[in-house]
């Protein structure tokens, strides 16, 4: 086993305030693994994969997230309820707790690096309380080879306490004992109380996404992408359930990454990660193959109940939580792209799950709707996905990553239309969601029809179509798309009542415009003029 003994000729946590003894270095994922399960922080499922419970957060805490605010954040953060100060005082006090709790503990160090194109490698060392904790940043970030570790200097520090709880938050600036913090000036990222792994991974991923943009000129995006084998690179945007990770899974075109990328001025698309992380509520080998064949030695779950007196994962119980997870390195899917980037951003997909069956299925956008759209970053809620929630309700994430967005989104909306600009690419509005109604009333476009928009906007055949221009929210439709009934292209076709149709447009135009309400005084006319013509206010005069 690595200890202190082996240690890489840069290696030296007094620096951080910690002691240089009960320290282990850069483990296998194997001797992760094992340590975990003889501690019993942990169960091997019966195919060999490590099982752990991340205790009371099962999720992120995004309300105990904070950002330093200093010389260097205080002009560029849009401080607010996403981004909560905190100062350089308290965090320098509660640094100094958190490593006097972990002085006595044995600790886990892993060196690796995000960002997968060389010109924008950035060096991070993650100390952790908890072995399984190391397990999870050795699949997410990049891997370094023997040689690299030798001589490794990081460039940002990952200081993970899942027991240290700050017995008396008031005092330093916190709203209960559990916290997630970024110091930009500092580059450490200092997490406690929350076992829950995605902190960390997120942390960083939010630091990038001040950094880039920032100092690099690098738009940071909360996408999927892949590349076809004639070079064009596709992104996916999407939150949560709207199938980003399922339709970039395409076997004709080799996976970039499935959650964080840049796009830099040079038309490059680069992974920051060097892993996966993925929901596996309700997973099947039939629904999402390439998750569930990743699911091996080497993959570490997260809060999965076992069948009853087996160790067979019961992948549809959602006892503990419904954000069940697995994380992989990207090398247990069979069909990546080499070094993770790739160049020719052709076509950008914005997904949406609308719940009330409003928006069509697939339309193009122009610069300003796709900058407006951008910014909504909206999908919908549907009954039974959290608790109070009965019918369909609107759901807005800015960036389509509001909790990881530290500068104004109107910033990355200008970035991106810029960008689109200057590159030629398309960008399309794909509804997962519902059609011929509400969730309740209609029924879920088919996957097989998702996919036949995405093939046919991915082989150019939607460049010569027809379209329709959506009266209220000004979308274009495209009249044909091969493989897909052409009466469902324009939503209204699928309502029995069309008066309903209308008056259930107008609402969820309203919504928009409520929610971009906080946004309009930094965005550009053409980006306000990119979102629906109507509100409630106004009559249809024709449809």
């Amino acid at each position: 086993m690595k200890t202190i003994l082996d240690k890489p000729e840069t290696g030296n946590l007094e620096k951080y305030g910690l002691p240089d003894n009960l320290v282990h270095w850069n483990l296998s994922g194997e001797e992760l693994q094992k340590i975990t399960v003889e501690k019993g922080m942990g169960v091997e499922t019966e195919n060999g994969t490590l099982a752990v419970d991340t205790g009371k957060f099962t999720g992120r805490s995004p309300q105990d997230r904070f950002l330093v605010q200093d010389d260097y954040t205080r002009d560029k953060v849009w401080w607010g309820n996403i981004n909560k100060p905190l100062s350089s005082e308290n965090f320098g006090r509660l640094y100094d707790r958190v490593t006097e709790y972990l002085s006595g503990k044995e600790v886990y160090v892993h060196d690796g690096y995000v960002c997968a194109h060389p010109d924008y490698r950035m060096n991070v060392r993650t100390i952790t309380e908890y072995p399984w904790s190391n397990f999870f940043v050795k699949n997410m970030f990049l891997r370094l080879n023997e040689e690299e570790l030798k001589g490794f200097e990081e460039e940002w520090v990952v200081v993970c306490a899942p027991g240290y709880v700050e017995a008396e938050p008031e005092k330093y600036g916190l709203r209960q004992g559990n916290f997630s913090i970024l110091d930009f000036s500092r580059k450490v990222a200092l997490i406690g109380g929350s076992a829950y792994t995605g902190e960390m991974k997120k942390g960083i991923f939010s630091a990038l996404n001040l950094i880039l943009p920032a100092e690099k000129k690098v738009l940071p995006m909360h996408c999927s992408a892949n590349v076809g084998q004639d070079g064009d690179t596709a992104i996916f945007f999407g939150l949560s359930g709207t199938g980003k990770t399922t339709l970039s899974a395409d076997p004709d075109r080799k996976l970039i990454g499935d959650d964080e990328h840049g796009w830099t001025s040079e038309n490059i698309i680069f992974n920051f990660e060097g892993g996966c992380y993925a929901k596996v509520i309700n997973l099947s080998e039939e629904s999402e193959p390439d998750i569930f064949r990743a699911i091996k030695p080497g993959a570490l779950l997260e809060n999965v109940v076992f069948k009853k007196g087996t160790k067979e994962v019961d992948f549809d119980d959602s006892s503990i939580t419904q954000n069940t997870r697995v994380s992989y390195p990207i090398e247990h899917i069979d069909d990546i792209q080499p070094n993770s980037y790739a160049t020719r951003p052709k076509n950008i997909f914005f997904l949406t799950a609308d719940a009330f069956g409003v928006l069509p299925p697939v339309s193009k956008l122009t610069p300003g709707q796709a900058a407006y759209h951008f910014i909504s970053g909206y999908t919908a809620k549907v009954a039974g996905t959290e608790a109070g929630i009965n019918e369909p309700v609107p759901s807005f994430s800015a960036c389509f990553g509001a909790p990881f967005m530290p500068m104004h989104p109107t910033v990355y909306a200008e970035m991106l239309s810029k960008k689109m600009t200057e590159s030629n690419v398309n960008v399309w509005l794909i509804n997962t969601g519902w059609s011929g109604g509400p969730y309740g009333v209609g029924s879920r476009i088919k996957l097989r029809y998702t996919r036949a928009m995405i093939t046919n906007i991915l082989n150019g055949d939607l460049d010569h179509v027809d379209y329709e221009m959506h009266p209220i929210f000004g979308l274009h439709m495209p009249k044909y798309c091969h493989g897909v009934p052409s009466e469902i292209l324009n939503p209204i076709n699928t309502w029995l009542q069309k008066g309903a149709y209308i008056q259930k447009s107008i609402q969820l135009a309203h919504s928009f415009h409520l929610n971009f309400e906080k946004f309009s005084r930094e965005a550009s006319q053409q980006i306000i003029e990119g979102g629906p013509l109507i509100d409630e206010h106004h009559k249809m005069a024709d449809f």
